[in-house]
């Protein structure tokens, strides 16, 4: 993998209600992708059958509004219902996700085998790798309940002391921080910093936000950028490159619903003992 230590990445961003979808069947699709890992917002229409998706690793699936039906391919997995505001944490391989019309779901994935010919809204950004984004490596090891689909209600998903602000899991590729409040974000706690070698999406869910972003200058002032200031509705998704200076900043009354995806798992994270179910991962040993 090699890309020019001092190039400029654009930042990845689409707003779903005014990008067109792509239509598979009845179905509305957006994708769009990290270099580790890829999201898709997926809205259901009516009948068409179940859309399927595959994954070589652990999945996310999040339920924003609308309860869900899961139906995995392997006859050994049992199907589940995910009910609304609930994420499952899917086993690798198939599976049929079924929802009512207008009914909405949200797939998170770090290697999807199914992506063939799909339309990828950011695909150009990541024709060309940064080498600077360090590769998912060694997967964790899924102890409890290891090839079973589990179901967390966001409500009852503790955040650590440490980090009231941010609800954190992970899979065995995976980390997302959930962020939830009511009204405006207090603009004199706001927290801009920059990541050295992963990036980060940003999920809008629910609400109005402001992504502050800033590039820092190199040697070469043909690539400086402005500072931006990305009005981002829900649902929309950004994707933060490596080195850029970020914070979001929810806007206007209300209840605002943000998901932070990155990938490989924070580790950084874990080992403060900040991730809700760290505990079901082990670190798995390299080489197996």
């Amino acid at each position: 993998m090699t890309a020019s230590p001092d190039r400029v990445r654009e930042r990845g961003f689409a707003d779903f209600s005014s990008t067109p979808p792509e239509a598979i069947g009845a179905h509305r699709h957006w994708l769009m992708r990290a270099q580790n890992f890829w999201v898709e917002w997926l809205e259901f229409g009516h009948g068409d059958g179940a859309p399927s998706f595959d994954s070589a690793r652990e999945t996310l699936l999040l339920a924003p509004g609308a309860a869900l039906h899961v139906s995995p391919a392997d006859p050994a997995v049992p199907a589940m219902d995910v009910p609304a505001h609930s994420i499952a944490i899917l086993p690798a391989g198939r599976y049929a996700v079924a929802g009512e019309a207008r009914a909405t779901c949200v797939l998170i994935a770090s290697q999807r085998n199914d992506l063939a010919g799909r339309r990828v809204l950011n695909s150009p950004a990541y024709e060309t790798p940064d080498g600077r984004v360090a590769p998912v490596g060694d997967p964790y090891r899924r102890r409890k309940s290891p090839g079973r689909i589990e179901v967390l209600d966001i409500d009852a998903i503790m955040a650590s002391r440490d980090k009231p602000r941010l609800k954190m899991l992970q899979t065995e590729t995976l980390s997302i921080n959930i962020v939830e409040y009511r009204g405006p974000r207090d603009r004199a706690a706001l927290s801009p910093h920059a990541h050295a070698n992963f990036e980060q999406g940003s999920l809008a869910l629910e609400g109005d936000f402001l992504h502050h972003l800033r590039t820092p200058w190199a040697a070469d002032a043909g690539q400086w950028r402005s500072d931006e200031h990305l009005a981002a509705p829900s649902p929309s998704l950004l994707v933060v490159p490596v080195e850029m200076i970020h914070t979001t900043e929810g806007v206007g009354d209300g209840h605002h619903f943000l998901l932070d995806v990155f990938s490989p798992p924070r580790g950084d994270f874990i080992d403060k003992g900040w991730v809700f179910n760290a505990a079901d991962y082990a670190p798995q040993e390299p080489g197996r």
